[in-house]
């Protein structure tokens, strides 16, 4: 590059050295800008060929005064044996390829200054050699080199926290103090967010306090933050932090350089403010996300992926098996728990105490047996002693002795009175051992998630007599004659639903004619099932009486009313195989489909009433002709309704379901239902079809 320069002046539109645009046209903001460079070079007999930026400032000559002249006149004295500077400076340069060193130099007035040069040959015109030369004044290097020894003094050795951060506040610097105080190597800190390695419980005020200072050029001085950070999680720390504005090169955003002090000793309060806030985030964090169903190993994990890792490694919850709950704790008995929920951060090796499902025997004497004697928490080591004493299974006690838990703390899980199971917390090396604070935070999460466990248990507990009652009350077995060929299906809701009201019934009545009847008594659990059986046998009693529709509902309606059932629906189909008249009646229940031989699908909604309980408004009936092969579909609401969707979609899909069903009742019930009705159903369905045949005379 430089030759083509060989003899020339330097052009007016270059800048100087030294000026505010940096030398040799560096980036602004470089160690160049605060330093003169002069930059000049001398032709093969040591003469000056070429007087670049900055040579003029330095010595006083302009480019006319001095090209082609001998660069001995720059300097004064000359190495021993030398019979100039410049020629000594020059022979070295054009020897080594690159030479540095200190010349005294004198400028145009005489005046003689110590000087540093940087020395190198260059290939100019014709393949003639330049030797290149920059020069800097010795005192100006001495204070740059000053000033750089003592800014690495400090970052090396100040006890003080030191960092500089760039415009997104990633780490460009910090000193051995601050990597001390977050627990980290400093290679772990370069390149990634401040906010990756210090946590604050402020809602990110910290951060928005450190680019405001970036942005409005404002320090902040001593100001107080309680924080945690990446190497010590579960250490509450206060520091005292100072920081201000850096500026970098034109062009880009300003920079934060900072100094941070650990003043935790001095700040016990904001420590202990800090403890609570963690502490109430964390029970906050518990009462939205334990409970949110009724099932009780959901509950289960919630409160296991409430506590990992927040507040420990490893959690485990454990049932109690009792063989009777009423029976109270008896210390010299083993206690027999199962595991329903876990959750780990730590190695695999670490299953033996986080395995599910399987029985798990504690001996009288372990420090289970201990926890439930006392009723609250208690935190043990995970040691020999608590592995003779609570681990009977050789090879789990010797996972767990080979893996990285070494504290545990075990909460027993009591809601009403009743001890559901217990909750063990475990913690690794890596974290401090649990506290009584710790005891305290992990009684009120067990004592939250018992409840909800209770509850749980509780609700699968009347759920289950629900279903059972409701399998009870519904037919075992229908009618099936020559001229009706049926299949059904009752389908209860998902564990997280309670079972609701749905019924259905066939009913033989004389010369050959037969009843459907189709109800769904709004509500769900034991009430809804009670009230489903009686309105079930009313109304199959009353249509072996042989009433018109109409007068059947009418009477059904009373009994409900007597009854307290304040709102149910209910479909009444009495049909004819020898004339093929079905007379319907219906109390604001979903409409039956009639499938045609043809393939046709009709929706018979022309009498639909209202729901029984409600009262005030007379029934009617309605009458259809049934071709000999039709096939009848009733159903309740759980088929056809669903979150989210209108109820004609609902009916459409069925009728497409019933356009396409195979000649096997039994496979159209199975496949509608599959098609129809999600995984987890909010609401229990029924379904009964009926394929009808005439009667030959």
């Amino acid at each position: 590059m430089y030759g083509g320069w060989k003899g020339q002046p330097v052009p007016s539109d270059r800048p100087s050295v030294g000026k505010a645009r940096g030398p040799l046209w560096s980036e602004p903001g470089s160690l160049l800008e605060h330093v003169p460079v002069a930059v000049f070079g001398l032709d093969d007999h040591d003469r000056v060929c070429f007087w670049g930026p900055g040579a003029e400032d330095l010595f006083g000559y302009q480019a006319a005064q001095v090209l082609s002249e001998p660069g001995a006149r720059l300097f004064a004295g000359a190495p021993e044996d030398r019979p100039d500077a410049c020629s000594y400076m020059a022979e070295r340069g054009r020897a080594e390829g690159y030479w540095r060193g200190r010349l005294t130099a004198r400028n145009r007035d005489g005046a003689v200054f110590g000087c540093g040069f940087r020395v190198f040959p260059v290939t100019g015109v014709a393949e003639h050699a330049v030797v290149m030369v920059l020069a800097s004044r010795g005192d100006e290097l001495d204070r740059v080199k000053t000033n750089l020894a003592f800014l690495d003094a400090i970052f090396e050795t100040c006890p003080i926290g030191l960092v500089m951060l760039d415009e997104d506040l990633r780490y460009l610097h910090l000193n051995q103090a601050l990597a001390d105080i977050d627990g980290l190597p400093i290679g772990d800190h370069l390149g990634r967010r401040l906010t990756e390695i210090m946590i604050a419980s402020d809602g990110g005020a910290f951060e928005r306090m450190l680019r405001t200072i970036a942005a409005d050029g404002k320090p902040v001085t001593g100001a107080l933050v309680g924080m945690r950070t990446r190497g010590h999680p579960d250490r509450d720390r206060v520091l005292s932090v100072s920081f201000f504005p850096l500026t970098r090169a034109v062009g880009t955003l300003p920079g934060v350089g900072g100094l941070l002090v650990d003043v935790t000793e001095r700040e016990q309060a904001i420590v202990e403010a800090t403890a609570t806030r963690e502490r109430l985030a964390l029970l906050d964090r518990a009462s939205a996300r334990i409970g949110t169903t009724l099932d009780v190993e959901v509950t289960a994990q919630e409160l296991v992926d409430t506590a990992v890792p927040d507040f420990s490694d490893g959690a485990v919850v454990e049932l109690v098996e009792w063989m009777d709950e009423h029976v109270a704790f008896d210390p010299a008995l083993p206690v027999i728990t199962r595991r329903i929920a876990f959750g780990s951060v730590l190695p695999s090796s670490l299953t033996g105490l986080m395995s599910e499902g399987e029985a798990v025997h504690y001996p009288p004497g372990s420090a289970i047996h201990r926890m439930l004697g006392t009723g609250r928490p208690i935190s043990v080591p995970l040691d020999q002693e608590f592995l003779v004493r609570t681990v009977l299974d050789e090879n789990r006690a010797r996972m767990l002795a080979d893996g990285d838990l070494v504290s545990l703390l075990i909460a027993p899980l009591i809601a009403r009175g009743t001890v559901q199971g217990f909750a063990i917390f475990g913690r690794s090396a890596a974290r401090p051992t649990f506290t009584e604070q710790d005891l305290g935070l992990a009684g009120e999460l067990a004592s939250r998630a018992a409840l909800c466990l209770d509850n749980a248990r509780l609700y699968s507990r009347e759920r289950n007599i629900a279903l059972t009652l409701q399998r009870a009350l519904l037919p075992s077995s229908l009618v099936i004659g020559p001229y009706l060929h049926i299949a059904h299906r009752y389908l209860p809701g998902s564990h997280l639903t309670e079972v609701g009201g749905d019924w259905y019934d066939v009913v033989a009545l004389p010369d050959h004619r037969v009843a459907l009847l189709v109800g769904d008594v709004m509500g769900h659990g034991v009430s809804a099932a009670a009230a489903m059986g009686r309105l079930r046998i009313t109304a199959k009693t009353l249509a072996r009486h042989d009433q018109e529709p109409d007068e059947l509902m009418t009477e059904l309606d009373q009994c409900a009313h007597e009854a307290g059932i304040e709102l149910a629906t209910c479909l009444y189909m009495r049909y004819d195989p020898t004339t093929g008249r079905t007379r319907i009646a219906s109390a604001g229940h979903p409409p039956p489909l009639v499938r045609h031989p043809d393939g046709r699908i009709e929706l018979i909604d022309d009498v639909l009433g209202i729901p029984l309980g409600v009262g005030g408004a007379p029934f009617r009936t309605t009458e259809v002709d049934l071709p000999d092969g039709a096939t009848l579909a009733l159903y309740t609401d759980g088929l056809i309704e669903a979150r989210g969707h209108d109820i004609k979609e609902g009916l459409d899909a069925l009728s497409a379901e019933l356009g396409r069903i195979p000649d096997s009742l039994e496979d159209a019930a199975d496949r509608i239902l599959t098609r129809l009705v999600p995984s987890s159903p909010a609401d229990d369905t029924v379904l009964l079809l009926a394929r009808v045949h005439r009667r030959q005379h």
